[in-house]
């Protein structure tokens, strides 16, 4: 009698998982203890990596030692080594064991953390490592954390959030074809990243509803010009709604002064949401807690443990006081996620984002593997090496620092005797 029951085609077995697995923890430890003996930019020109294998998909099983060997002889001279001690483009970014091994396990499980059912570790594990964070930099138990990929999402939930709060229905109506609605306004500077536009931009504010403010000598926001330029678009009628300040900007690590911006906003009933991607984990040393005055009074805050807090790639904790805005911006349950787990929090409701990888286990793992103490140790001692570098540069004739050093990154340039700027611009 022929059998008819289907067989599986079946997966790596796991005795070839394990073998392989070893394999490749030993390539990433070797990696890591050596990677500075790799270029830290890419050796290759454009196309060339694509060049190198194949342009149509294979159709055959192959091997994991074919693909290990193409690996390294055509994708690594291709890798712009972001963990290498001397790169020095935009923030390090360095992960750590701990990170690494909790990204492992991460992807081992598989879990989506959409709703706390489809995986009540996930969202708790979340819940907890978020409000560590928030202890270990001294802010208030108000804030209630998620955590998205990158600090992109963070601002544009951010600016979601605000929106939801002038009860202009949006959600249902949106903002094209109505012309009872006033021109939305949103306040950055010329030192604000990008992404902060971007949202903006996204969410039908337009480029033309974002207003720069201008930046003092130390690339810090102008508060009286911030004031002024409320009063100017109210008087325009525009209505000003969400201010962005940064702790920490992309370009010098300037921050702008939170405790000033605060009563402005407060004053005109503005958002505001404290961007500090990068600067944030600095209030973790608790003798550099200042570095967050005023942030609880914020809005909204988000900070990148992928930026200086030892957390592959990516993972940024965005806090907010009142989550209700940003379920009210995207809360959508059809039948297939309806639940009746009671009062549990759904992170569905809090973004755009469905499916949700499990992000939290890796800060979760680099948290317990160092400590606060550790962290705050390894984060003073990049703002020490900082600060001693900036000394050498105050100090050469032959070289200018061009922006304050408060943090780990310093801007200088080479600037000998009798040089002189060449222009290359008219007039």
């Amino acid at each position: 009698m022929m059998n008819n029951e289907l067989q599986p085609p079946g997966d790596m077995s796991p005795e070839e998982f394990r073998r392989y697995g070893h394999q490749i923890v030993d390539w990433i430890a070797d990696y890591l203890g050596t990677v500075e003996q790799y270029p830290v930019l890419a050796q290759v020109e454009p196309g060339q990596v694509r060049r190198q294998l194949p342009a149509d998909p294979p159709q055959a099983p192959e091997s994991i030692d074919a693909m290990l060997e193409d690996f390294k002889n055509i994708l690594l001279p291709g890798i712009t080594h972001w963990n290498h001690p001397a790169f020095y483009a935009y923030f390090s970014i360095s992960a750590s064991g701990p990170g690494i091994l909790g990204e492992l396990l991460t992807a081992a499980l598989n879990t989506n953390g959409m709703l706390w059912r489809t995986s009540p570790a996930s969202t708790e594990l979340e819940q907890l490592t978020l409000d560590w964070l928030r202890q270990m930099m001294g802010l208030s138990p108000d804030f209630k954390g998620i955590i998205n990929d990158t600090a992109s999402i963070s601002s544009f939930l951010a600016i979601a959030a605000a929106r939801e709060a002038l009860d202009l229905d949006v959600r249902s109506k949106g903002l094209a074809g109505r012309p009872e609605l006033p021109r939305l306004r949103v306040y950055i500077t010329d030192q604000t990243h990008s992404s902060v536009e971007k949202a903006a931009m996204a969410l039908g504010i337009g480029q033309e509803g974002v207003r720069k403010i201008p930046t003092d000598a130390d690339f810090r926001m102008e508060v009286q010009a911030l004031r002024a330029a409320i009063a100017e678009d109210q008087a325009a009628g525009w209505r000003p709604f969400f201010i962005a300040a940064t702790i920490g900007t992309t370009s010098t690590t300037s921050s702008d002064p939170v405790p000033e911006i605060v009563p402005i906003a407060r004053e005109h009933g503005l958002w505001l949401h404290v961007d500090a991607a990068y600067g944030g984990v600095v209030a973790i040393i608790p003798q550099r807690r200042q570095v967050l005055a005023g942030v609880d009074e914020a809005d909204s805050f988000v900070t990148n443990p992928h930026k200086w807090l030892f957390t592959p790639i990516d993972l940024s904790a965005f806090y907010i006081k009142e989550p209700r805005y940003l379920q009210r911006a995207f809360s959508l349950v059809p039948a297939y996620l309806e639940t009746q787990d009671g009062d549990v929090t759904n992170y569905m409701d809090w973004g755009v984002q469905l499916g949700r990888r499990f992000r939290a286990l890796k800060l979760w793992m680099v948290m317990r593997y160092f400590g606060q103490q550790g962290l705050a140790a390894q984060i003073e001692y990049h703002i020490q090496l900082a600060q001693q570098l900036a000394a050498w540069i105050d100090a050469d004739p032959s070289f200018e620092r061009l922006a304050p050093a408060p943090m780990s990154t310093v801007c200088f340039r080479y600037r000998p005797a009798g040089w002189r700027m060449k222009r290359f611009w008219n007039g």
